[in-house]
């Protein structure tokens, strides 16, 4: 059994991290077959997810965001792989977007 543990440390807030949260969620869900349960808390929230062979936490609050996963013995053989993927969709939300508004002003 491989263990996981990602943390990223962000100036977002309690309700943006909470956003991207559920982006990621949502992602998991569609991308990688998991089952999310999401639960709000008052200064940290945690999305739970599992699926055959992987089983983990998303721990959310407004300075960082943790992620601890369990993977089986078939699973952890590609622990790597799986480990960069959660690192780059996690980073990807993190990263701003430029707005419509920026991105006119640089055309000029």
């Amino acid at each position: 059994m491989a263990d996981l543990h990602i943390l990223r440390e962000h100036g977002l807030g309690l309700m943006e991290a909470r956003k991207i949260a559920f982006k990621w969620a949502e992602h998991a869900e569609e991308e990688f077959g998991m089952a999310c349960t999401y639960e709000e808390g008052k200064a940290a929230d945690e999305v739970s997810f599992t699926r055959s062979g992987v089983q983990g936490t998303l721990s959310v609050t407004k300075d960082r965001f943790e992620l601890n996963a369990k993977l089986g013995f078939l699973v952890g053989a590609f622990k790597a792989r799986i480990e960069s993927e959660i690192v780059k969709n996690l980073d990807d939300l993190l990263t701003p977007k430029p707005s419509a508004k920026t991105q006119t002003a640089r055309k000029k």
